[in-house]
């Protein structure tokens, strides 16, 4: 078996957010353009592949992520939030695999960031994703 690969569950992840529907971005915003009064930034982390059974087939994955949530103001951050919340609680899907309901893990206060203008407010909401060949 092949090492599993992360860019189907990071994809999976997009289409979930996309269908709540709220604007998402992959690594950050763009630069020069003009953007929504809420969206939602994905960071996703490198994944680890473990063994999926005694078999020591590395086929199980676990990925870290985080979705900042940014918007105008700090109700339309924590609002964004909670969008992201609803929109990840069911399994995602991903051909070929199994994947656990993503576990919250909780994240970072919200921040006001004053280095844009006019300022915009970041609430990170931190999650695992887990899944199997199915």
């Amino acid at each position: 078996m092949t090492a599993p690969a992360i860019l189907p569950h990071v994809e999976a992840i997009r289409a979930a957010l996309a269908a709540v529907p709220l604007p998402v971005y992959l690594g950050g915003a763009p630069a020069g353009t003009a953007l929504p009064k809420a969206f939602a930034v994905l960071y996703p982390g490198p994944g680890a592949a473990s063994a999926a059974s005694l078999a020591d087939e590395r086929t199980a994955l676990d990925i870290l992520l985080q979705v900042t949530c940014v918007a105008t103001t700090p109700e339309g951050a924590i609002g964004t939030a909670d969008r992201v919340r609803a929109a990840l609680t069911p399994p995602l899907t991903v051909d070929g695999r199994a994947c656990w309901r993503p576990e919250e893990l909780g994240g970072p206060p919200l921040q006001r960031d004053d280095d844009v203008t006019p300022p915009l407010y970041h609430l990170p909401v931190q999650l695992r994703l887990r899944s199997i060949p199915d």
